[in-house]
């Protein structure tokens, strides 16, 4: 599958291909991961479910985004830390067709850009779950909350 309406942003698409070799030998070394796929891939669990991540974006974190997508989840994803993300594992999620919002050398601004798209599941809607390393989506939420009761805070 290939993302064919650019809803994601990352340094270099064109790592995907190193990023998917790297992504293979990572799902070598997480056995946990590849056999919750293959006991429950073809019952899509997770079908419905829309999950926001918040996590280093790294070829690891690419095997659990797609372990997620496999059991049927809908998933954006934004990395927890500007220096953390690895170029071509972004690229490779988001030429598997999964939003992500990475790269590394992100500006603070460009951060939490990154956080709000990966948690815009559009029409409105939001994530049904949140996996957040640091808590920095989990309080733009919270703090989204308050100022839609109160302009003022702004």
């Amino acid at each position: 599958m290939s993302n064919t309406q650019k809803d994601f942003k990352v340094a270099d698409i064109t790592l995907a291909e190193y990023g998917r070799k790297e992504i293979l030998i990572a799902q070598k070394e997480m056995p946990g991961l590849m056999a919750l796929r293959e006991k429950y891939g073809r019952e899509k669990p997770l079908k419905g479910a829309k999950i926001m991540g918040s996590l280093h974006m790294t070829v690891q974190t690419a095997v659990l985004i797609e372990t997620l997508t496999e059991l049927g989840a809908q998933v954006r994803w934004a990395s927890c830390n500007i220096y953390s993300t690895q170029d071509h594992a972004a690229a490779a999620v988001a030429a598997a067709g999964i939003p992500v919002f990475a790269w590394k050398g992100e500006t603070l601004a460009e951060y939490w850009w990154c956080t709000e798209r990966a948690l815009d599941f559009g029409q409105g809607k939001g994530p049904d779950l949140i996996v957040d390393d640091g808590g920095d989506a989990t309080l733009m939420i919270h703090k989204g909350v308050e100022i839609e009761k109160d302009k003022s805070i702004l």
